[in-house]
């Protein structure tokens, strides 16, 4: 069950519906999981990880595949999406931001307790106002901050698989 939004969580939203959105426009072919999908731009696939943020893996169940799910909810697949990109990573995919209809889908995965802040990767990021929607998701307990005050962070999780 959803819970509504804080006063804080209404502010960010606001915040985020009204800016311009910068990129390019491409359209939703896959979700991998609750950070990662890849659109179709310019003729070309492009797999894309969202910037600043770092969703539960899949192999951290349940709450991997219910992150997938929350982000195919935020931009489902043949949707219109325009990608802010600001580097390739080692994986090859390309960081950037994902608005739809005017809002930040990463921001929003934040705010709907789906991801966390990626603190390692903070560059291109308005870092208060994601640690802001963190700090409203783990007080209400949405999302992955079900599973506990302190739920393992995904960066934990993969290098404990090493």
């Amino acid at each position: 069950m959803l819970k509504p939004l804080s006063a804080l969580g209404l502010l960010l939203l606001l915040a985020t519906g009204s800016c311009q959105t910068p990129g390019r426009s491409a359209e939703v072919n896959l979700i991998s999981d609750g950070d990662t999908l890849t659109v179709q731009q310019d003729g070309e696939s492009v797999k894309i990880r969202l910037a600043c943020i770092d969703a539960p893996e899949l192999g951290q169940k349940p709450w991997g595949e219910r992150a997938r799910g929350v982000l195919g909810v935020l931009a489902p697949v043949g949707s219109e999406v325009t990608v802010e990109s600001f580097e390739r990573d080692r994986y090859g995919r390309t960081v950037a931001t994902v608005w739809r209809e005017g809002r930040s889908v990463n921001l929003e995965m934040v705010r709907r307790g789906w991801a966390m802040v990626y603190r390692q990767h903070l560059r291109n990021c308005d870092a208060s106002a994601y640690f802001a929607a963190e700090t409203a998701a783990r007080r209400d307990r949405v999302g992955y901050w079900q599973a506990g005050r302190n739920p393992q962070p995904p960066w934990e999780w993969r290098r404990r698989q090493r």
